[in-house]
């Protein structure tokens, strides 16, 4: 069986953008994003992914707070929306990072932004993990949607 393409929408403002190029199902164009860096075509208000590295992540939980708030307000309503981390939650932990925040800070605040928008944050180690962990996530979710949404037209006698 062969798999299905995933064609992913790179946000035109992705600084460093992730290398997807192992997997042949995927590709990958570059657009305008309302929120997030990577969405699914035609899903983008559905499938929403933040990337950041360690010195962006902890930025935007200080000086750049209210961009973050925002974008995390919007994903709110996404099926899927998560924050991958090019870098470990230990690194932030023992504050290995250019800043006065507080570790604790720091990791409070992705915290209570779980829980209040329901965005997590995914540690993914190195760009290679946040880019699997984006395809991944793609995969799962195109997979999940196809069988609700095959499940709700058979219970219309609507041919798949």
């Amino acid at each position: 069986m062969t798999s299905p393409k995933i064609v992913l929408i790179q946000d035109s403002r992705e600084q460093a953008p992730l290398d997807f190029s192992r997997w042949p199902e995927i590709s990958v164009e570059v657009g305008t994003l309302h929120s997030a860096d990577y969405s699914l075509k035609g899903l983008e208000d559905r499938f929403g992914i933040e990337r950041k590295s360690i010195p962006d992540l902890v930025a935007s939980v200080t000086t750049g707070r209210e961009r973050l708030v925002r974008e995390m307000e919007r994903l709110r309503g996404y099926d899927v929306a998560a924050i991958v981390v090019e870098g470990t939650l230990e690194q932030v932990a023992r504050g290995e990072f250019r800043s006065k925040a507080s570790p604790e800070s720091v990791l409070q605040t992705l915290a209570a932004w779980h829980v209040r928008y329901g965005v997590p944050t995914l540690w993914c180690g190195s760009p290679a993990g946040c880019a699997f962990m984006v395809r991944a996530l793609a995969r799962h979710y195109l997979r999940e949607a196809s069988i609700r949404y095959e499940a709700i037209l058979k219970a219309h006698g609507v041919a798949a």
